[in-house]
């Protein structure tokens, strides 16, 4: 994790260039060799956020002409050679998986079975009835670095980290804060997961809450969390932080006047106002 200084955020044609370069490659080790050495400039861990949100979006667009039930049929009867398969049909292995278990389950029962039956099978592969779709679906969701149950799981340690790594830096500075767990006890539904007990200055704009996001911030994100979010935060608890560990795209920050503000690391300019406030 980066302290400010080195930046990693990106303009919005820069963001739109790798994009474009990401239409070309598939998931695999090389391919973070080639975006590495086609944008030597920026790190690796802010190329393979974007990768992986380009490579997300791709798979929606391309799932919807998958999900044919021609097309299920001809898949589910060439199980033996899925691993050969999916590549060849520019489609997540996981997603691929998870379309094998909807038709099997489809075909067993004569009806489409819940997302919660569905979802335990893809973690769980075992539980699938049919050895051999089961062995191909844990196959699946290993070979997979961008979707499935087992990235689910990598994503997930990782956010834990950095909102560790957020409550160090808080402690660093001696700020009083009540993370996640506090404000869910004390009975907050949607909560952002940091509440400054003592509001603090950031490059002059007042901050009551702060966010992490270990991830990069295209615009499409950014706009749902917005929406689903950070608006809401802004209602309750007032203006706020949002970090984006592995940058965002620049042109982004545009709602500091709002209460809105973005970093790309934890900010090293902070003012605590507990004695301005005092004063008042």
């Amino acid at each position: 994790v980066l302290l400010c200084g080195t930046t990693m955020k990106l303009c919005r044609a820069e963001y739109r260039t790798i994009a474009k370069f990401t239409d070309q490659l598939r998931p695999t080790r090389q391919c973070m060799k080639m975006l590495k050495d086609r944008f030597p400039n920026h790190s690796q861990s802010t190329l393979l956020s974007i990768f992986s949100l380009e490579y997300q979006k791709r798979m929606k667009r391309s799932l919807v002409r998958h999900h044919n039930w021609i097309i299920l049929k001809c898949y589910y009867g060439t199980l033996w050679i899925l691993c050969c398969l999916v590549p060849q049909v520019d489609l997540s292995p996981s997603l691929m998986a998870r379309l094998l278990v909807e038709r099997f389950l489809e075909e067993q029962q004569g009806s489409v079975s819940s997302k919660q039956v569905l979802n335990s099978m893809l973690r769980e592969p075992s539980l699938i009835p049919d050895m051999q779709l089961a062995k191909h679906v844990e196959q699946c969701t290993i070979n997979d670095c961008c979707y499935g149950p087992l990235v689910d799981c990598i994503k997930h340690a990782i956010g834990q980290e950095h909102e560790e790594i957020l409550r160090e830096k808080l402690r660093e500075r001696n700020l009083s804060f009540l993370d996640e767990n506090h404000l869910r006890a004390k009975g907050y539904d949607k909560t952002p997961d940091i509440i400054l007990e003592v509001p603090i200055a950031v490059e002059g704009h007042i901050v009551h809450w702060i966010e992490s996001k270990a991830s990069f911030g295209d615009e499409q994100s950014h706009r749902t969390y917005l929406n689903d979010q950070f608006w809401s935060y802004w209602n309750r608890f007032g203006p706020g932080l949002v970090i984006y560990w592995y940058g965002f795209i620049a042109e982004l920050d545009c709602q500091r006047d709002r209460g809105i503000l973005l970093k790309d690391c934890f900010p090293s300019d902070i003012i605590t106002l507990c004695h301005r406030l005092g004063e008042s």
